[in-house]
Order: structure tokens, then C-alpha cells, then sequence
């Protein structure tokens, strides 16, 4: 047992959140894997988002295969325990287990970060092989392949967490990147001592070889390759399975369904399998608080570190989707690797791979709330988004308009918008206006539950604001017309029903006991006009305070 040989740091970790209430057992990878051992398709690379389980998958297939964590107490319980391949290949195997993510005390430059993985690994396999006859100035795949020699053809599993830690650093030059591939290269590629190599990683390896180095491996990421999908991120089953487990446990719940699938839903698999933010969810659940569970160096840099890099480029695809409207876009995962994003495609490619957006149908869009209040964060502080930022800034009027029945100050605070040069608002379709209303609402999400064409009565509504802070606060339905006037949209609200969807199910305690009120706006195109009306549709309920 060694520093990445066999390491018991697997176990541990592995074991510790196989005790979570909120653990998902995604032991059936072990598998898949055990299919792919000492075939030519051995080298596999999962690249995903920051917090979809990568991490905890890398200590599970280190912890059942290394002959010394012997974790049949941990898996035995699992699925892997139901298949032929269980018994033949728990604790069989020799591991040799890398955390890229770990670097030596005061790191200063690659060398040192490389050396103390060559190092520690030549240590332990000096003490496991005292026969290969290493010594210290050896490379390591040079050791490796003497033990191979003296030790009846050894053979290990690699597994390789977090392989592109280092290229975040700000001390690693092109050339270190470019020595580092070589490293990976020289211990792995060919090489007869590697039964499996697992790896996984955020940005695609395959672009960061300038030729072959990293060929041997099969890549699969969240939006190319259907194979491996399911096993990182929390499935729609998953989730409902584990909520079931919340309601025992909580003595008073405050997390409701439909407030995980808000918060954390948005991601899928290639196949079209959709996906919650494990992270996040298990943050929630435990907390007994919905919230951003996202970990970032602040609360909206991160993102504009990429939507900077052109915002002239962005800007209108940027309003459309803060509105929830998918924009089209040509995503190419290795774009994420370049230093120079310029193109609108290659900046929202890297947001892909990064996590701060999703991609579906060849459209992209943010993908839940979570992130939502990051990009929210975004156009609130950032001048340099132009009108955006100024429809942005705005939006606290236009809610306090809203519920004051201002109307005048409402369509004052809609003609300001019109009035920006933005191509957005030449009004073509309602989904210039519905871009434009998200962003002079944009206020509203510090405090309601937006819902874009939400099945409410006996049809699709616009826009429902559910109140999320105070069940006494007034809520929202609105409707958009273009073309039409803003008597025609709430007479539509009134026809189709749609304030029963604050009245909840037949039975059960009304959730929403404040106002309800319908509000009308419209756009004339010949008198280039906005117009709004605000009707109240259910007075407040009397409740005991």
C-alpha cells in the first residue's frame, strides 16, 4: 500500500460516501469497465462539468479493484455484486490511483508539480518490486515496465483524476502542457503493464496532442457520446428516488420536487437522458434549502471571463437567454482549450464544457436556476453588456410598477427599452418581446419563481411569477400580444383558467395566499405603442398569522 499504489485513500473516500442518506449507487460502471480490460479499447476519458461526479466514480473503481482495499463490505450491497464479474474482480487487481488536483507545498513551476508524482509513484514501486531493480533517477514508465519484466508480466489499472488540473494553473507555460501530454504519453500510451487506463478530466484530451500522443483513448463527453451518460449526474429516477428519501428523513421539509428540478435540472446526456447537478441536489437535500451550491472564484466573473472575450458577439444571443430561450450555435468542445476565444461559437462551446450552459437540439441556453442567478449577477454589474445592463438596472421599477398598477410607468419603463438600439426590438416576433420582459423583470427573480409557458388552466400561459419568499406576496400572470391589445391578453388569461395554478390540487393547503393579479402587455406595431393593463383576478386569502 503506497502513495498512488493501492493506494487506501480510495477506500476511505469512497466508503464515506457510500454512508451518505443521500448516496446513488452507480456501481454498474464497474462493468461496463471490466468489458473493456486488456481489449483495444482499454484507454477511456470521461470529460465533464465541475461536480458531476467524476471524482466520486474515480474512488469507486480505485477502491473495488485494488487488492489491497479488499471492499467487498462496501460492494457486496451494490449492484456491481449481481453480475458474473463481480467475484473474479473485486480486490484482484493492483491500482495505481493519481489525484492530479494535489500539488506539492509552495508549487512554483511544472517541474516541481511532475517531480512529485515521479517521485512518490518510483517510491512505491521500489517497495512493492524490490526485485525489478529500480532506481531513482529511473522514469517511471521505465520502472513500470521492469516490473512487468521481473514479475510474470504485471499488469495494472490506471486511474487518473482530474488530468487537466494543471492547465488552470498560472504557472504553466504551452511548453509545460506540452511536456505534461508527453508525460501521459510516455507512462500509458502502448505500454503492456496497463490493463485499463481511466481518466477523467473537464476539457478534451484529443485536442491537446499535436499529433498521436493521446490517440489510444476513447473520449466521452456529456454532449457527444451517448456511452457512460448515465453514470455522472443524478437521473430524473434518481432524483425522485432520493427526494422520497428527504421526505422520511426531514422532520419538516422546506425543498420541494419541482424546486430541485428548477434549481438543478437543465443538463442531459447525448442520447437525450435528462440530468441534475449531483452536487448540487445532495447540498440542497441535506441543507433543507434550495440555493446555489455553484463553486466559483466569485459570483458572476467566472462567466463573463468568457462572454468578455467578445461581448459584441454575444450580447443579443446573451438576452435571449437570460429570457429562457434556447439560442442555435455550432459547439465544438475543444474550442474550450484555446487561450483566444473570439468567435460567438467557440465562447459559448467552452461555457459548455465548463458547465455554465447547456446544449440540446444544436441549441444552447443556461440551464437552470442555479446558474441563472450567476448570469443574473452578470448583466446587473457589467456596464460593458450595454443595453442589457441597462434594461437590467431597471428592473426593480418594473416589478414595484407591476404590483402598484402603474401602468403608465410600466409602458414608460417599455418604451425606454424600445428605445435602446438593440436589434432585439424590432419586434418581428413575440420572442424579441418575451426576451425584452425577462430583462425589465429581471428583479422579480430575487424574490419569485418564473415560469416561461407554463401549463396553467386550459392552456399555455406567457409568463407565472410564483412568490418563493412570502406566501403572502402577490402573484403573476402574464401575457404577451403583439399586435393585439393588452384587454385581449387578460381576457385570454381569464377564458383559459390560468390563475388556478396558484390554487393547488383539489384537497390540498392553498401554498400562494396573496393577490393574484392578471397583467396585459401589448405592442402596436403600426403605432410602434406599448400598452399594459393589471388586473386583479383573486383578492388576497384571509389566512391565520
Amino acid at each position: 500500500m503506497g502513495n498512488y499504489l493501492n493506494a487506501r485513500t480510495a477506500y476511505d473516500a469512497y466508503r464515506r460516501e457510500c454512508g451518505s442518506p443521500y448516496f446513488v449507487d452507480k456501481s454498474l460502471l464497474l462493468d461496463e469497465l471490466i468489458q473493456r480490460m486488456e481489449t483495444t479499447a482499454n484507454y477511456i476519458c470521461i470529460t465533464r462539468p465541475r461536480r458531476f461526479g467524476k471524482s466520486v466514480a474515480a474512488n469507486m473503481i480505485a477502491c473495488f479493484f485494488s487488492r489491497e482495499c479488499r471492499a467487498e463490505d462496501i460492494f457486496d450491497r451494490l449492484r456491481i455484486a449481481q453480475t458474473d464479474s463481480y467475484q473474479s474482480n473485486v480486490g484482484k487487481h493492483d491500482v495505481i490511483f493519481i489525484s492530479f488536483n494535489e500539488l506539492p507545498r509552495k508549487c512554483r513551476n511544472y517541474e516541481e508539480y511532475i517531480d512529485r508524482i515521479s517521485d512518490r509513484l518510483l517510491e512505491d514501486l521500489r517497495n512493492a518490486y524490490p526485485k525489478a531493480g529500480i532506481h531513482e533517477k529511473d522514469a517511471v514508465w521505465d520502472a513500470l515496465l521492469s516490473v512487468y519484466q521481473a514479475y510474470d508480466s504485471k499488469r495494472f489499472i490506471f486511474v487518473l483524476d482530474e488530468w487537466d488540473f494543471i492547465f488552470h494553473r498560472n504557472f504553466v507555460t504551452d511548453r509545460d502542457k506540452a511536456d505534461y501530454i508527453d508525460f501521459l504519453s510516455n507512462l500509458l500510451k502502448g505500454k503492456a503493464y496497463v490493463s485499463l487506463a481511466y481518466m477523467t478530466g473537464i476539457l478534451p484530451i484529443a485536442k491537446y496532442s499535436s499529433g498521436s500522443e493521446q490517440n489510444m483513448f476513447l473520449e466521452y463527453s456529456m454532449t457527444a457520446r451517448e456511452k457512460f451518460g448515465e453514470y455522472f449526474g443524478f437521473t430524473e429516477e434518481e432524483t425522485d428516488d432520493l427526494y422520497q428519501r428527504y421526505l422520511v428523513l426531514e422532520a419538516s421539509p422546506k425543498v420541494s420536487r419541482e424546486g430541485l428540478r428548477f434549481w438543478y435540472d437543465g443538463y442531459q446526456t447525448a442520447s437525450g437522458k435528462r440530468l441534475y447537478n449531483p452536487r448540487s441536489v445532495v447540498g440542497a437535500l441535506s441543507d433543507n434549502q434550495l440555493g446555489s451550491y455553484w463553486t466559483s472564484s466569485g459570483p458572476y466573473d467566472e462567466i463573463f471571463y468568457y462572454i468578455g472575450a467578445n461581448v459584441d458577439a454575444v450580447r443579443d444571443s446573451l438576452a435571449f437567454m437570460v429570457s429562457g430561450t434556447p439560442v442555435p450555435a455550432k459547439v465544438q468542445e475543444y474550442a474550450a482549450t484555446s487561450m483566444r476565444l473570439s468567435t460567438r461559437d467557440e465562447i459559448f462551446s467552452a461555457m459548455v464544457v465548463y458547465g455554465f450552459l447547456s446544449y440540446e437540439n444544436g441549441c444552447v441556453r443556461i440551464p437552470n436556476k442555479e446558474l441563472m442567478e450567476k448570469f443574473d449577477d452578470m448583466l446587473l454589474k457589467e456596464p460593458s453588456l450595454g443595453y442589457v445592463n441597462r434594461l437590467a438596472e431597471i428592473s426593480s421599477q418594473m416589478l414595484r410598477a407591476t404590483l402598484g398598477a402603474d401602468t403608465d410607468k410600466m409602458s414608460e419603463i417599455l418604451e425606454f427599452a424600445h428605445n435602446t438600439e438593440t436589434p432585439l426590438l424590432a419586434y418581428n416576433h413575440e420572442a424579441e418581446l418575451t426576451a425584452i420582459v425577462n430583462l425589465v423583470y429581471l428583479a422579480a427573480r430575487d424574490s419569485y419563481r418564473i415560469e416561461r409557458e407554463d401549463k396553467a388552466g386550459t392552456g399555455y400561459v406567457d409568463f407565472i411569477f410564483y412568490p418563493e419568499t412570502d406566501s403572502r406576496a402577490d402573484g403573476i400572470v402574464l401575457e404577451l400580444k403583439v399586435g393585439h391589445t393588452p384587454e385581449e391578453a387578460l381576457r385570454q388569461i381569464r377564458d383559459r383558467k390560468y390563475a388556478l395554478k396558484f390554487e393547488g390540487k383539489i384537497g390540498e393547503k392553498r401554498q400562494y395566499a396573496g393577490r393574484i393579479l392578471g397583467v396585459g402587455i401589448a405592442y402596436d406595431r403600426d403605432t410602434k405603442v406599448h400598452s399594459c393593463k393589471v388586473e386583479v383576478l383573486r383578492d388576497a386569502l384571509k389566512t391565520d398569522r
